[in-house]
């Protein structure tokens, strides 16, 4: 009995002992040419990531003309994707242009919490979103008394708040895991999958609890947009004029393409056992999700809605004029 106990804490130690090294973040070193694109690459789409993103969120705030529930919730968007970027991409930057690829433990807990925190947010936000455009399109007589500013505040605190409860629950057991010495994390950032791969135990309570997350924070939001965008069809097809039934459907487009692209990359990566799929499959399904698709939102709207175009020639064009006027007075 006392030799089963002592071996029992034993492993629970080498398991500890794992984490507490940190990890050997390999990425793509295994291909050196294509790891040194990729960092050009991916420097060049975050840039432009928190340029667009930024962007949407200073002409939403500084537009009298959208300020409305719409523009509140592409607001949230885009500061949840420049959030979720920057906890992978200058880590993930830093990693490649380094032969050392270790990453401490506390980098990778915090990147585990952070980005799954902002996954789970976006999930929500994006069908809460969907709610606003069936109230826009459905309920168009009440609308601004639908879609009120507290509703809209709740609704917003409620995405937040859901995806830092999941990242809690689901990162915490997750780092309970046993890792027996294991440090090699042949991925591109720490992610819970990934993480579960490592595990020197049985990890099937861990998968289960995962893919019910998985099927919450995916699925449920999904079927729930599916469903109000076949209302929205409906309202749609009932109006009778073709210039109407254009815009309606084009203040939904934008919405529908960046809920297409977001929950198909990442429903690949979840709903699925942790311990099947092809490594370099995992990174490039990861890396979209996390660099690419955080871009692809603001050219989607902004390229998509003439709102946002015309308030930020407006602002450029405001700002020419100010700086012209700074260097006439000089």
């Amino acid at each position: 009995m006392d030799q089963t106990n002592g071996t029992s804490t034993d492993f629970i130690l080498l398991g500890l002992l794992g984490w507490e090294k940190g990890f050997l973040l390999l990425g793509f070193s295994d291909q050196p040419q294509l790891e040194r694109l990729l960092f050009v690459i991916i420097l060049h789409f975050y840039l432009l990531n928190l340029l667009g993103n930024m962007a949407i969120i200073l002409v939403s705030c500084l537009d009298p003309k959208l300020h409305t529930p719409m523009y509140f919730f592409l607001s949230n968007l885009s500061f949840v994707d420049i959030c979720f970027a920057t906890s992978v991409a200058p880590q993930l930057l830093v990693t490649m242009n380094k032969k050392d690829k270790t990453m401490s433990y506390g980098g990778c807990v915090a990147q585990l919490y952070v980005a799954m925190g902002l996954g789970s947010s976006e999930c929500i936000l994006l069908a809460v979103m969907a709610y606003d455009r069936y109230a826009a399109i459905c309920l168009p007589l009440r609308y601004m008394a639908v879609m009120n500013p507290r509703l809209c505040a709740s609704l917003a605190s409620t995405a937040w708040l859901s995806g830092l409860v999941t990242s809690l629950i689901q990162c915490s057991l997750t780092l309970q895991l046993p890792l027996c010495g294991h440090r090699r994390l042949n991925h591109i950032f720490c992610e819970v999958p990934v993480l579960i791969k490592l595990a020197c135990v049985d990890t099937a309570l861990n998968e289960v609890e995962l893919f019910v997350a998985s099927v919450v924070f995916l699925i449920v939001p999904v079927s729930f947009i599916l469903v109000t965008y076949g209302f929205i069809t409906q309202a749609v097809l009932r109006i009778k004029s073709a210039a109407g039934r254009k815009k309606a459907f084009g203040t939904c487009s934008s919405h529908l393409l960046v809920v297409v692209i977001f929950y198909g990359t990442i429903i690949f990566m979840y709903l699925q056992p942790a311990k099947s799929s092809s490594k370099n499959q995992g990174k490039f399904v990861s890396l979209f999700y996390t660099i690419v698709t955080p871009l692809l939102n603001p050219i989607i709207y902004t390229l998509r809605n003439k709102d946002v175009r015309g308030a930020l020639r407006a602002m450029i064009c405001t700002s020419r004029a100010q700086f012209h006027s700074d260097y006439e007075d000089t």
